[in-house]
């Protein structure tokens, strides 16, 4: 079993920044990509980046090149989202996502494990 625990989320201003935080645990992570997804109210859960655990390539959506970086930190089994230059429309609730394999996804159901989601609010 593995528990994942999104936090950082909030209420910020357009042009402003969050970082969101993923803790894992219950398993070694070693073969796990990581991915960050969101889902706005009325439409399907989208892919926003990920990052593969054993070699720390990163894969961003299209949306969000440039502004958004994935990270992690092995030693505290965390993932990270920093999101800057932030738009309203990249107002959703946000989750956090691991895949049991070394090789990235684009697709929701290719993960295998999910977290609660924390809420994201972009003001105009």
């Amino acid at each position: 079993q593995v528990q994942l625990v999104e936090s950082g989320g909030g209420l910020v201003q357009a042009g402003g920044s969050l970082r969101l935080s993923c803790a894992a645990s219950g398993r070694t992570f070693s073969s796990y990509t990581m991915g960050w997804f969101r889902q706005a109210p009325g439409k399907e859960r989208e892919f926003v980046a990920a990052i593969s655990w054993s070699d720390d390539n990163t894969y961003y959506a299209d949306s969000v090149k440039g502004r958004f970086t994935i990270s992690r930190d092995n030693a505290k089994n965390t993932v990270y989202l920093q999101m800057n230059s932030l738009k309203p429309e990249d107002t959703a609730v946000y989750y956090c996502a691991a895949r049991y394999s070394n090789y990235y996804s684009d697709s929701p159901y290719k993960y295998d494990y999910w977290g609660q989601g924390t809420q994201v609010t972009v003001s105009s």
